[in-house]
């Protein structure tokens, strides 16, 4: 696909794209004229992308952990930086923070719907009027 089609189906503008190639995170193949041609794989791969950026990983971290993605990582220990160890343990402490706070207001919202239900499912009397 088309770097359009592709930049629609994942909302993400082109010029982010063109960015994320850049930067080494797509690497879509060339047709003949030259445009970028996309396999149907890469709008998962965006997604991710988009996921890690939001979640607050810096390009350097998310390209060392790109391959990981979708294959079992075999990384070398010699080609492991320390500092970007530490940033990743550090962004999933703060992915896990956030993932704890939206199950609970998750669970507040469905306790409230649920009472919200409940109340609406109840006879009324004269006295839940007032």
């Amino acid at each position: 696909m088309r770097i359009g089609e592709l930049a629609r189906r994942t909302n993400v503008p082109a010029r982010l794209l063109r960015y994320y190639e850049g930067q080494g995170l797509l690497a879509p193949a060339r047709t003949a004229n030259g445009y970028r041609d996309y396999d149907e794989s890469v709008v998962e791969r965006v997604t991710q992308i988009r996921g890690l950026l939001e979640s607050g990983l810096p390009i350097r971290a998310i390209k060392m952990i790109l391959p990981c993605l979708d294959d079992p990582c075999t990384i070398h220990p010699s080609d492991i930086d320390p500092e970007v160890i530490a940033l990743l343990e550090e962004q999933r402490e703060l992915m896990d923070r956030r993932i704890r706070c939206l199950a609970r207001n998750r669970d507040a919202i469905s306790a409230y719907l649920d009472a919200v239900r409940a109340r609406k499912a109840a006879p009324s009397t004269d006295e839940d009027r007032k």
